[in-house]
Order: C-alpha cells, then sequence, then structure tokens
C-alpha cells in the first residue's frame, strides 16, 4: 500500500485504521467478496459532475448510483458521471477507480449516501485494487465531513 497522504492525515488525526490484502479485484461487490466483508460496508467512490463541478459520492458498494435522485437531492440541474480523463489527475498516488473516499484531501467536495453510516465500520480500496483499509464509520464522518444524503426513494 502506497497511500502516505492518507496515512499521514490518519495518524496525524488519531484514527486507527487497519488494513488487509486481498486478490486483485476492481469492482466493489468484487473487493468486499474478496475481503470477505457485506457489500454495504464497502465505501464505493463515484465521481460525478453536478452542474459540471466534480464532486465524489460514496456510497455502499452494494448500491447503485441513481443520478435523478442525486439531482434532487443536491438540488443540481444536471448530473452526470465524470469519464475517468476528468479526474485521474486528482488522484495521482491511485489506480484508476481505486481511490479511497477522502476527497477532502483532493480539494473535493464530498456526499455520503446516508445508507453508508448504518454500520459501525467501513472499508474502502486504499489507492490500488489489492489493499483495503477499515475505519471506524464514526472517524470517516469527523475527517471528511461530508455531506449526507439521501439517495433512496422515487427518481
Amino acid at each position: 500500500m502506497n497511500m502516505p497522504r492518507l496515512e499521514d492525515y490518519l495518524h496525524e488525526n488519531g484514527v486507527p485504521f487497519r488494513t488487509t490484502h486481498h486478490q486483485r479485484a476492481i469492482t466493489a461487490q468484487e473487493v468486499a467478496a474478496e475481503a470477505h466483508i457485506r457489500g454495504r460496508e464497502m465505501a464505493k467512490p463515484v465521481m460525478v459532475m453536478l452542474d459540471e463541478q466534480l464532486v465524489m459520492v460514496v456510497l455502499p458498494a452494494d448500491e447503485r448510483l441513481h443520478l435523478g435522485r442525486l439531482r434532487q437531492a443536491t438540488g443540481a440541474s444536471e448530473a452526470r458521471l465524470a469519464s475517468e480523463w476528468e479526474f485521474m489527475h486528482r488522484f495521482p498516488e491511485c489506480e484508476t477507480g481505486a481511490m479511497p473516499p477522502f476527497g477532502n484531501l483532493y480539494g473535493l467536495r464530498v456526499l455520503v449516501a446516508d445508507s453508508l453510516a448504518e454500520d459501525e465500520t467501513i472499508a474502502f480500496n486504499a489507492g490500488n485494487h489489492t489493499d483495503l483499509m477499515i475505519i471506524a464509520y464514526r472517524d470517516f464522518r469527523r475527517l471528511v465531513r461530508p455531506e449526507m444524503v439521501s439517495l433512496h426513494g422515487p427518481h
């Protein structure tokens, strides 16, 4: 694992974390299966353009992001998935699609699905497709200060 920015941030803020190694997996659901954790405990960052502003939306791996619900929850007039070229430069130390849900460390607004708060711990990619970090959800909320959004309900 090579995430010194994140590890230093967690150490500086007194946040205990655990790391675990697993077979290479790309999707958040595959990672959860490889690491033997439930999909709802695996935090999946999805990069979205809200009114042409790059935003990180974090949700459980076993949920799909509904752009209509996101637009409604945020009051945005436009919401679309960001393309890799729109965000990869923001995460230079991360493999494509393996960034941790700490958008605040990269100057990004972070929205989190309220359903992610249902478990005491969350797991997330540690910058690559073979390592996970696990921390208490309350520590994630304290450090990232994400905006909670409800992504359930009608489109």
